[in-house]
């Protein structure tokens, strides 16, 4: 379920080995840029995003709220997905974030600017953002349009809107701030909670400790996976489409699937357990 993601996310740690400017486009990044035509996916949460960077659509009574973007020439596509299903961009009033790298935060800055939103993002990731990824603690250098940050939120604070409620998790690791976020949703009729995850990716390159930039990775690695563990996962959502079989689920629905396929507990449980078994590996060599 995971391997295929592998690959591009081994060129996007590449581009840090490398003393060069960041170049306009990174191998893979056309795949994560593939239409995909946009889908509800529970009573208020719609899909907007391509078929492997996600994007998630919070409609409520008062505005929107947008959750990520892909990379920066996604931006279009995701405006063009909220107007396929009938909603305005023009209202949406947040904009939120999984992570602050070019394949979630990219359009940011395009983004705030078309819809006049409101970001809020982390503590760990507002300075990364406004610098474009200038200051992310492995990349160090821009790799996307800076974005002026509006709100910068902590672990257990919330976004509310028209009603509607997300509380955001710090699950730091990938990134310093990586946050992600439980939603209360209604599924045919029933109560379900909703959980999109960040990202439990160790990249290449990445070290356990003693990295001067990020010297508690480890650490807070481990802690998010505990934290993960303690929510209710009912839908499974996360940052790339491979880690939740987005096509698959997706496909799944245009069959008539008599249950919502992205209600996975188990595959939720399962890529928790993948990113645990990423970290023992990771200690058992020595954490680098």
């Amino acid at each position: 379920m995971f391997l295929r993601l592998f690959a591009p996310l081994v060129a996007l740690a590449a581009l840090a080995l490398v003393a060069t400017p960041a170049p306009a486009a990174v191998p893979g990044e056309d795949l994560w840029s593939e239409p995909l035509a946009p889908f509800k996916i529970a009573d208020n949460l719609y899909y907007v995003g391509s078929k492997e960077l996600t994007a998630f659509l919070i409609v409520t009574p008062k505005g929107d709220i947008l959750l990520d973007g892909g990379v920066p020439k996604n931006g279009p596509m995701v405006l063009d997905n909220v107007r396929a299903l009938g909603f305005d961009p023009h209202d949406i009033k947040i904009l939120i974030n999984s992570h602050a790298h070019f394949d979630h935060a990219g359009p940011f800055a395009m983004l705030k600017q078309a819809t006049g939103a409101q970001m809020v993002i982390s503590r760990g990731d507002a300075p990364v953002i406004e610098s474009g990824g200038e200051t992310d603690f492995f990349f160090h250098k821009r790799m996307f349009p800076p974005a002026k940050v509006d709100r910068v939120i902590d672990d257990g604070d919330t976004v509310s809107l028209g009603g509607v409620t997300l509380t955001a998790h710090i699950t730091a690791g990938h990134t310093k701030g990586c946050t992600s976020w439980t939603l209360p949703v209604t599924v045919d009729g029933q109560a379900k909670q909703a959980l999109f995850i960040c990202s439990l990716t160790l990249l290449p390159g990445y070290r356990l400790t003693g990295d001067p930039g990020y010297p508690n990775l480890g650490a807070d690695f481990a802690r998010s996976i505990a934290t993960l563990r303690a929510q209710r996962c009912d839908l499974f959502l996360a940052s790339h489409g491979g880690f939740i079989d987005l096509l698959k689920k997706r496909e799944a629905m245009l069959a008539g699937a008599k249950t919502n396929p992205f209600i996975d507990p188990a595959g939720c449980k399962a890529y928790i357990d993948h990113g645990e078994a990423s970290l023992h590996r990771l200690e058992a060599r020595g954490g680098q």
